[in-house]
């Protein structure tokens, strides 16, 4: 099945937030200008297997990887040649080529952070673009170093380093709402010392303003901060309540409900990732 839409519609945290928690295989590109006035169309191809990134391109000849290597001088065009030939197909090339004793693992890891992590850094800087997900496409693995990571955890990593949020603005939550926890642990996402601080204050009452006061940082920061737990389905924005509201749901046995359509079934995965497949299908085909 082939999904097309654009960033315009949903935002990349929300799309990487459905491939993870759907654990898609398939081939994403995305598709855009590098400025409003340029009428260059740049692309980018991200190879995904069960949620997990595994390599990104900017074009589809399977030479990018390969190119890398031969740029740094690791392994000469007649060496590669010679070994993508006896790698076999159901392989990443980096994974074959380290077994043989060509690379270390410390390039595989340099390679990995030059080919994903700094490609997917920069395409959260992209305020509008066309994507188009294949769960059909065959994946090359010619492109794949043999590392991955979770689409959630590039979310993470790439609103990090995001310096403009102007094309996020609209999706920021409100300084008046609290954050839930939605999840128990947040080791694996490795949180930095701020997102934990913001983390342990979501308890549904306290509201963003009052966080930013507690933590001696900018309203702009926690809306972000927030913003990046909530993407990557640590927490859920939920309403402030008065004091006499807040009694009367507790002597009810009531929960605050999540504001947000895609943060309102955050304990069933499957549920969130069948109605943001049901939005996107809504959109043309390509």
């Amino acid at each position: 099945m082939a999904i097309t839409s654009s960033l315009a519609e949903f935002s990349l945290p929300e799309l990487f937030q459905f491939l993870d928690q759907g654990n898609k295989t398939g081939l994403l590109t995305l598709r855009f200008k590098l400025s409003r006035h340029s009428q260059e169309i740049k692309a980018r191809h991200i190879l995904l297997r069960q949620g997990r990134i595994l390599a990104v391109s900017h074009r589809l000849d399977n030479q990018c990887l390969l190119k890398m290597m031969c740029q740094r001088g690791w392994l000469s065009p007649e060496v590669i040649n010679e070994q993508v030939n006896r790698c076999p197909a159901n392989k990443p090339i980096g994974l074959y080529l380290k077994t043989k004793g060509f690379l270390h693992p410390e390039q595989l890891r340099l390679l990995f952070h030059a080919q994903v992590l700094r490609s997917v850094c920069g395409l959260f800087r992209l305020k509008d673009a066309k994507f188009r997900f294949d769960s059909k496409a065959t994946l090359a693995t010619i492109e794949m170093t043999g590392l991955s990571i979770s689409a959630t955890k590039a979310t993470l990593i790439g609103l990090r380093a995001l310096p403009d949020w102007t094309g996020l603005a609209d999706k920021l939550p409100e300084t008046t709402s609290a954050l839930s926890r939605a999840m128990v642990g947040h080791r694996q996402l490795g949180l930095d010392p701020m997102e934990a601080a913001v983390w342990k204050l979501a308890n549904g009452s306290i509201s963003l303003t009052d966080i930013a006061t507690r933590l001696g940082k900018s309203l702009e920061t926690v809306q972000q901060i927030s913003f990046r737990l909530i993407s990557v389905g640590l927490v859920t924005e939920v309403p402030m309540l008065t004091s006499y509201q807040q009694n009367y749901w507790q002597s009810q046995g009531l929960e605050p409900v999540a504001v947000g359509a895609n943060r309102t079934e955050e304990d069933n995965p499957q549920e969130l990732s069948n109605r943001f497949v049901q939005h996107l299908l809504g959109f043309l085909r390509r």
